[in-house]
């Protein structure tokens, strides 16, 4: 198996490259040259597998030039209860008939980054050994809230390794921000922005491929990789918990082997609905992905209307993480829906940067409608179906999820599937307890995120994770705060 940018076909690295570069040098994504088959006797097969057993079968389709062995140190040490909070990793849980909740929060930052981020560092790790390097590996990231924790989390101490986050000095919860600025270990840094997500994106993108940053990284022996999603070994992990799920679904008896569910996402990088859209073309019986947005609604008329226009006002809202109307992933479905034509996709991608928007072909677009819907909702309708959901079902549903099952909510209402349908449920509500509180109609603007934690623990009578618990004892670490343009010099400074 060989990867291949988005930006030129004619690019051909193995996965250990792809990993360890995290962006092709001409700006363009790593995509796999195919996409793997299971037959359908092998995926329920993974009902009898631990998750890391399962995530290592998986691996092996994608990971052609990794051995057995090392898939297995990654998977083995990545995936356990000393990370996470269930021996399961993940966990499914019934909602209402026919749907279900999957809960991809029990890892050690509370959010669904964790599943993708506990790994990677072992598959960096292990790419740049396979490959000789001896450099020291810079992992840049751009978060709008969970994947800078999560990553930090994972890098933290280690050997080989440095890790520099930019945030949004104003686009995230209290909570992610006490996460990231109080992060201990030796190799990592911390900086706000002033501006939104995709300022940080656009940032962190452009340094990748900036010559002057690059020399100067080779001149003190270092490499740039990235922990964001345009990381071919961030999105290869995320494929796993779809593929395992169905699995899993069917070993519950809840589903019978062959029967199509529904996959509802909620997100604003397009990364975690793609790596549903690899499941399904795996082998996974999928009937459709529904891709859920906030007020940021980008993705939703994209996939209506065929129309990708960032030309729109940028709402700061209670979901934070899906503050986003740059969607790199999307860059990558459109490449394998073109025929893998990198003319075209250089062509788009070059009028989104100079107008702000494209309009893809109707081929393209017939293929989007047969496997994709979306939908999105305001900040109100999210606040009012957190209060519906814990009120009936006593479930309780962080701002980003709500989003999803919302959605998912005025899909049926519209189209009348039944089809048993699974939500990814992507982060612990106690990361956004103002939020949630506000919905519950507990809302306390005198309180700081802890007592908004304990009121919050009162309220609904859930476990507060001990990893946000441990939170109040810990000391701010990292205050400083950049223009947006001043990225390149922070890095250059930072690095030298």
């Amino acid at each position: 198996m060989y990867y291949k940018s988005t930006r030129d076909s004619g690019v051909k690295v193995t996965s250990a490259e792809a990993i360890a570069q995290g962006i092709s040098k001409d700006g363009g994504l790593f995509v796999p040259s195919g996409i793997p088959k299971l037959s359908l006797d092998e995926i329920i097969s993974l009902r009898d597998m631990s998750y890391p057993e399962r995530a290592a079968l998986i691996f092996s389709k994608y990971l052609t030039d990794f051995s057995n062995a090392e898939i297995r140190y990654c998977t083995d040490n990545a995936y356990t209860d000393k990370a996470f909070d269930t021996e399961n990793i993940c966990e499914i849980a019934h909602l209402f008939d026919g749907t279900y909740m999957l809960e991809l929060w029990h890892g050690p930052t509370c959010a669904f980054k964790d599943m993708a981020l506990q790994i990677l560092p072992y598959l960096v790790t292990t790419s740049v050994k396979k490959l000789g390097v001896s450099k020291k590996v810079v992992i840049l990231v751009a978060t709008s809230g969970d994947t800078g924790k999560a990553a930090l989390e994972g890098f933290k101490d280690v050997e080989g390794t440095q890790i520099m986050v930019f945030y949004p000095e104003d686009g995230v919860s209290a909570m992610q921000k006490k996460q990231m600025t109080t992060q201990e270990g030796g190799n990592v840094g911390v900086c706000a922005i002033k501006g939104n997500f995709d300022d940080a994106q656009n940032g962190v993108k452009a340094i990748f491929t900036d010559n002057e940053v690059v020399s100067s990284l080779e001149k003190n022996g270092k490499m740039f990789s990235s922990a964001n999603s345009i990381n071919w070994g961030r999105l290869a992990p995320q494929i796993i918990y779809y593929v395992s799920s169905y699995a899993q679904l069917v070993k519950n008896g809840e589903i019978k082997p062959g029967e199509k569910i529904n996959i509802v996402v909620p997100t604003g990088n397009f990364g975690n609905i793609l790596a549903g859209y690899y499941a399904k073309e795996m082998g996974v019986p999928v009937n459709k992905l529904i891709c859920a947005s906030n007020s940021n609604n980008v993705l939703t008329d994209f996939i209506e209307t065929g129309v990708y226009d960032r030309n729109r006002s940028f709402y700061t809202t209670i979901s934070p993480s899906m503050d986003i109307l740059i969607s790199s992933n999307l860059e990558r479905l459109l490449y394998h829906l073109s025929g893998e034509n990198d003319s075209l996709i250089r062509e788009w991608f070059a009028s989104l940067k100079e107008t702000g928007k494209y309009k893809v072909t109707d081929e393209v677009f017939e293929k989007i409608k047969k496997d994709f819907c979306a939908g999105y909702c305001s900040d109100a309708e999210t606040k009012d179906l957190i209060k519906r959901v814990f009120e009936r079902y006593y479930y309780l549903c962080d701002t980003h999820t709500a989003v999803a099952v919302k959605v998912y909510e005025d899909y049926v209402k519209k189209t009348g599937d039944k089809t048993r349908t699974l939500i990814a449920s992507t982060a612990n509500p106690y990361k956004f307890s103002g939020s949630v509180l506000d919905a519950l109609g507990e809302a306390d603007a005198n309180a700081d995120e802890f007592e908004l934690v304990d009121k919050l623990n009162k309220v609904s009578g859930m476990e507060v994770p001990k990893s946000l618990d441990e939170l109040k004892s810990k000391q701010v670490r990292f205050v400083q705060s950049i223009d947006k343009n001043d990225m390149k010099q922070y890095v250059l400074k930072t690095l030298a």
